[in-house]
């Protein structure tokens, strides 16, 4: 982040730091998210505690939101999640190829009809927003996504719109880990 100040991993709160060593242990780094992120505790918490809910509680499987992530954010043209998450995209669709196509034109990636039904309204929920209409709900449902996952799919998006503004905002760069990772 080169707008604002990292702050010191000592200097932080013990919950900040436990939930960082936490990420650390399991990644093999600490993404800069986390860093950046604790600039200001309490948006740090609610941002990962709302970040956990949508990928932990929700009818969508981890492939679909990653998906929803890296199309929205090549949309919005955020390096910091198009790298990061195209890297977890990669991985949770064992498809080192997916990402890319996501990034460049979700239209023409080799996704399923239904994956493009939903990537359809998750661009258009976040380039604009006033024409989502019922016919799009209605959409969704009809290629075969649930109520819940319908509502899941809006809160990704949503929620993924917020945190590419905040990156690009902040100037976050993504670690050079995740430029390789699920690749090969």
């Amino acid at each position: 982040m080169t707008r604002f100040p990292v702050p010191d991993f000592a200097d932080l709160p013990e919950d900040l730091r436990e939930r960082i060593e936490d990420e650390t242990e399991r990644a093999g780094f600490t993404p800069n998210i986390f860093s950046a992120m604790a600039y200001k505790p309490s948006h740090f918490r609610a941002f990962f505690a709302y970040h956990d809910a949508l990928v932990d509680d929700t009818a969508l499987e981890r492939e679909e939101i990653e998906m929803i992530i890296v199309a929205v954010s090549g949309v919005n043209h955020c390096y910091y999640c198009n790298v990061a998450h195209g890297a977890l995209a990669r991985i949770y669709a064992d498809d080192p190829l997916l990402a890319d196509q996501l990034v460049a034109n979700y239209r023409t990636a080799d996704v399923n009809d239904a994956h493009r039904t939903m990537l359809d309204i998750a661009v258009k929920l976040t380039e604009r927003p006033t024409e989502v209409e019922e016919d799009d709900l209605e959409t969704l449902r009809a290629a075969g996504f649930s109520e819940e996952a319908i509502w899941d799919i809006a809160a990704v998006t949503s929620f993924f719109n917020l945190s590419n503004r905040m990156a690009m905002f902040a100037d976050m760069r993504p670690n050079d880990e995740f430029h390789a990772l699920g690749r090969e």
